[in-house]
């Protein structure tokens, strides 16, 4: 089988990527090869719904250009094929005078990022717009929301599907071979032929490049992030959306409140390394993805930096004691009686081989190959214009 474009990956961003293309080039041959037999299963899937605004981004850098012009296109887009979609507004808030410093940085961040209306408020303005929270300071985010991004998902491929382009599921892709004019790609059914591959492979997406790229210099590893839920009758605590104020030297948002776009208020996540890439379980455990991950010098010297955090989030994980002493510091008022088990997720972080875990977004482009290598959080917010970017290289080569 034949394509101008094979797309390895049936989440969020690669549908989105297959979607952009047939919508700036109609005609072209475009396929979406996924692993599992329904598409967006994992990071898409699992994923808490938040439209992020891009506050928290280096002005600048991928996320930040990508999550602004994402912003404004899945708004166009949810409301133009009726996905589910509400702009709430959140507030990060500084629940103590250490967190003042940053708080104020973050802020500085979103003006910087162009966010208009987002402000500064005190405490009686914090009570008016969550009556139960605590906290000295905070920021008024008035562009955060929340969004059904499998439903998201779900429509790009019945558009994608309308004009023209072909879904594969349940072929996991197990090689690239470069040819003269593109590549063969053989999956655990089939052989196609493609002027050129993207990668959006998402927690596989270093595997997948590793077929053209043998000495990648970075490496996924999984963080799962655990979440419970607030029982009905104890959700009126949570209006909308609450965030602390994040760590500076840990790369997560740490736990939140996050109301949900089909209903119910989840609280979470935590962040914990995950011992099989789609770990959504404690007990979830896959030996050679385990040591492939440990051996990794990059990880190593991720977890000698981090470790005294880690400590901290795996004791969260098995403690629902702790993990609820942390949702206290931005409402009091919650209790362990409160919370059930939630769901979970797995987040691909791409972590360099000297140690560094990539912040931003990574794209690789080859002749005949682009890989996606990072994209992580906000990359569901980005997805139409990762999309867009992607589709736009992609369009240079075919």
């Amino acid at each position: 089988m034949q394509y101008d474009v094979l797309v390895v990956g049936g989440g969020i961003v690669g549908l989105a990527t297959a979607h952009q293309l047939l919508a700036l080039r109609p005609g072209l041959r475009v396929a979406v090869v996924e692993k599992e037999t329904t598409l967006a299963r994992h990071q898409t899937g699992h994923n808490s719904g938040v439209i992020h605004s891009g506050i928290y981004y280096k002005p600048g850098s991928l996320k930040a250009r990508n999550c602004l012009r994402g912003y404004q296109l899945l708004l166009e887009f949810c409301a133009q094929h009726g996905v589910a979609h509400e702009v709430t507004g959140k507030i990060i808030v500084a629940t103590s005078a250490a967190e003042l410093p940053q708080l104020h940085n973050v802020y500085e961040r979103g003006l910087a990022n162009g966010l208009a209306g987002v402000r500064k408020i005190g405490p009686a303005e914090m009570k008016e717009i969550e009556p139960h929270v605590n906290g000295l300071e905070a920021i008024w985010v008035p562009q955060t929301g929340i969004v059904d991004y499998v439903g998201m998902a779900q429509k790009m491929a019945e558009l994608l599907t309308a004009a023209g382009g072909t879904l594969h599921l349940g072929q996991a892709v197990t090689d690239i071979k470069l040819q003269p004019n593109g590549a063969t790609v053989v999956t655990s059914q089939q052989t196609f032929t493609t002027r050129l591959v993207v990668n959006c492979a998402g927690l596989y997406s270093d595997k997948i490049a590793a077929l053209n790229r043998p000495q990648l210099p970075y490496r996924i590893i999984p963080f799962r992030g655990e979440y419970y839920e607030i029982k009905p009758e104890r959700q009126h605590l949570v209006k909308n959306l609450i965030y602390p104020v994040p760590d500076p030297n840990f790369p997560f948002l740490g736990v939140h409140y996050t109301r949900m776009i089909h209903g119910g208020v989840e609280a979470g996540p935590n962040a914990v390394f995950a011992f099989r890439r789609e770990g959504y379980r404690r007990s979830d455990f896959q030996f050679r993805e385990f040591w492939e991950a440990v051996t990794w010098p990059g990880f190593q010297k991720v977890a000698a930096k981090y470790w005294r955090t880690g400590l901290g989030e795996y004791y969260r994980s098995f403690s629902k004691a702790a993990f609820t002493r942390a949702l206290q510091k931005l409402i009091p008022d919650i209790q362990e009686t409160d919370l059930r088990p939630g769901g979970a997720g797995v987040r691909a972080q791409a972590c360099e081989r000297n140690g560094g875990l990539v912040d931003d977004f990574l794209i690789l482009e080859d002749q005949f190959v682009i890989n996606v290598g990072n994209a992580p959080s906000p990359a569901a917010t980005s997805s139409l214009s990762i999309g867009l970017s992607v589709a736009e290289m992609a369009l240079t080569k075919v």
